[in-house]
């Protein structure tokens, strides 16, 4: 109540203040209220999901919840998934209301479709966390989403009401499932038709996983994620269709109205991503600009863009897609023009090939300490995949968009749908040619916060470096790659001599010694899949080998195996460790970081991972 209260004081006294200006008897910058407002509101949203959040763990102690389906099934192995919005809750024989949301996975192959309402007899339970270091924090990126449980139901479920609800009502999530069936109905080719979900309405989940690798090895992955780029297409299709109408300056505000219209639509019907709504609004304030005749500062854009982004939702922050989109924007405004000056091509093939290059290089400048952070891969030929396959994006969004609009045609849908087919298919072509050629990436790259800093420092240097002070810049780039170097130093100090980590995976366990660089392993039946999710990050990020060197145990009657080299033996049946000496510290993992322990020569490891240090 006390931000509401502060965030109505606030706009009480933007509009004095705006009144005040007009007559001209003020000279208070209104700009200042107006972020402090956004704040508030921010924290007033932040403030409403916490009391929200509290109110969740009454449900694991339900008996039964009623429950709205908000989506389509999504086809899984062996089950289809879905979200639910809980309505009620029965607690002790009463029912009471709830807003909780639960990600069910049910067996029934009718299908379920939003609107309806479910009759569920027993709890969901909550989302564990991470059991070893560095693994993807799942919990967390539902959590971030609104979504605290899961539950397997199969077909334990009653629907106790069918689709009934208004005209409105998931009207958006009804739209975007009949035109991607249209678009399944209209695409020949099974292959073109994921790629076209994928390009158009930002639906990637049903992407065959080898045209996932091969696009990722291209370096054009961005282009299969609704972004900013497929914004930027529709915009400019309806731009350059204005210019040749010549309209007079009321019609071309009005058509230009449209545009921004068409553009908010497509943001909502493609589930409105951060890097959309950053070029949604990007374009509409562009758009507003041409219509009151002024160009606004494209920095201005993108810091009011990202602070409104950040006030409605703050956990947007944390969303790769939001960081790699501005960061984008922000190389391509900043890096672009220092790079297309370098050469300055006479024919206008040369310069469109060089204009197109310029950007993907300073995008990629901008962008590639951040992916190697998240994502430890960097794609060698990317140059290669943006000059062919972007231009043909262009040219299939150009098809895929009146497909959408008038797909419902007789014979008109067929034509595109096969036109759009063929033109996906060529693309999917290219980017399978560039993944066979050898060195088609760098994997297993790794780089700390302080290492991204240091890119981005020198990269705003360069930027600054024909407008500020020489001397200066200089300066500061050296004391950023001494204060860099001297933390790269502190770290490798840091660094122990012995160390062991146990990884915990479904049913066994893994264990990693490392001694004087040299890492071995033994794995007590963990496979390929569990190893690259749970003990893969951490490798990488301490820069371990991939495929260690395994560590040999003598198994005792007992059925106790005993390192003899690392130390230590241990009880696989019973998950206990001996240790031959006292460690020096010993850590377990829990809510995403290493938690001191009590030191001691046994220690029983059945639930967390932990880390030994001799």
């Amino acid at each position: 109540m006390s931000l509401a209260l502060a965030l109505s004081l606030l706009w009480l006294g933007y509009l004095i203040v705006m009144v005040k200006l007009e007559k001209g008897k003020s000279k208070f910058q209104s700009s200042y209220l107006a972020y402090v407002a956004l704040l508030v509101f921010g924290a007033l949203l932040v403030q409403n999901r916490l009391a929200q959040t509290d109110f969740n763990t009454e449900i694991l102690h339900s008996d039964s919840y009623l429950a709205e389906v908000t989506l389509y099934d999504q086809q899984k192995p062996n089950s289809f998934e879905n979200l639910l919005a809980v309505k009620s809750i029965l607690v002790d024989r009463v029912w009471k209301d709830a807003q909780v949301k639960v990600l069910i996975y049910h067996q029934n192959e009718q299908g379920l479709e939003p609107g309806q309402v479910l009759l569920v007899k027993k709890k969901p339970e909550q989302i564990p966390s991470p059991l070893n270091p560095l693994e993807f924090d799942y919990r967390q990126y539902l959590e971030r989403q609104g979504i605290h449980f899961r539950q397997f139901l199969g077909k334990n479920y009653q629907v106790v009401d069918s689709a009934r609800t208004s005209v409105f009502d998931y009207f958006l999530v009804r739209l975007r499932h009949e035109i991607g069936e249209m678009l399944k109905s209209k695409i020949p080719d099974e292959n073109s038709a994921q790629i076209a979900l994928a390009l158009l309405l930002g639906q990637k989940k049903e992407l065959d996983p080898t045209i996932r690798e091969a696009y990722t090895q291209a370096g054009v992955m961005h282009i299969l994620a609704v972004s900013g780029l497929h914004v930027g297409i529709i915009y400019a299709l309806f731009i350059l269709i204005l210019k040749p109408l010549k309209m007079k300056k009321e019609k071309a505000r009005v058509y230009l109205l449209f545009v921004i219209l068409i553009i908010w639509l497509y943001a909502f019907l493609t589930g409105l991503s951060p890097s959309v709504v950053r070029a949604a609004t990007m374009f509409s304030l562009l758009t507003f600009g041409q219509m009151r005749e002024r160009e606004p500062s494209i920095y201005n854009i993108l810091a009011f863009s990202a602070i409104l982004m950040i006030t409605i939702n703050p956990h947007v922050i944390y969303e790769v897609g939001f960081q790699l989109s501005y960061l984008a924007v922000l190389g391509i405004v900043m890096i672009q023009p220092l790079i297309l000056n370098l050469w300055l091509p006479r024919h206008k093939v040369l310069e469109y090939i060089w204009q197109l290059t310029s950007v993907s290089v300073a995008a990629q400048l901008v962008t590639f300490p951040l992916s190697i952070y998240y994502f430890h891969v960097f794609p060698t030929y990317f140059l290669l995949g943006n000059l062919l396959i972007l231009p043909l994006a262009f040219v299939i969004m150009q098809v895929g968009v009146p497909l959408m609009m008038l797909g419902w045609i007789p014979l008109l849908g067929e034509v595109l749908g096969w036109v759009l087919s063929w033109l996906i298919w060529l693309q999917n072509w290219i980017a399978e040619a560039i993944r066979v050629i050898p060195g088609g990436k760098l994997d297993r790259l790794t780089i700390d916060f302080a290492g991204m800093l240091v890119v981005w420092g020198m990269l705003l240097i360069i930027a600054a470096w024909e407008f500020g002070s020489k001397r200066k810049l200089t300066w500061i780039g050296l004391s950023i790659l001494f204060l860099w170097a001297g933390f790269r130093f502190y770290s490798e100090l840091q660094k122990p001599s012995r160390e062991l980590i146990i990884y915990q995976g479904k049913k066994s366990q893994l264990l990693d010694f490392s001694v004087s660089g040299e890492t071995y392993s033994w794995n007590q039946g963990l496979d390929g899949g569990e190893i690259s999710y749970s003990v893969e990050p951490n490798r990488i990020h301490n820069q371990l080998a991939q495929f260690p060197t395994s560590l040999i145990a003598q198994e005792l009657d007992s059925g106790k195996l005993e390192f003899i080299s690392a130390g230590f033996t241990f009880d696989p049946t019973h998950k206990k460790l001996w240790f031959l000496a006292p460690p020096k510290l010993i850590y377990s993992w829990s809510e995403g970081q290493w938690v001191a322990m009590q030191t001691k020569d046994m220690l029983v490891v059945d639930s967390l991972a932990y880390r030994i240090l001799f």
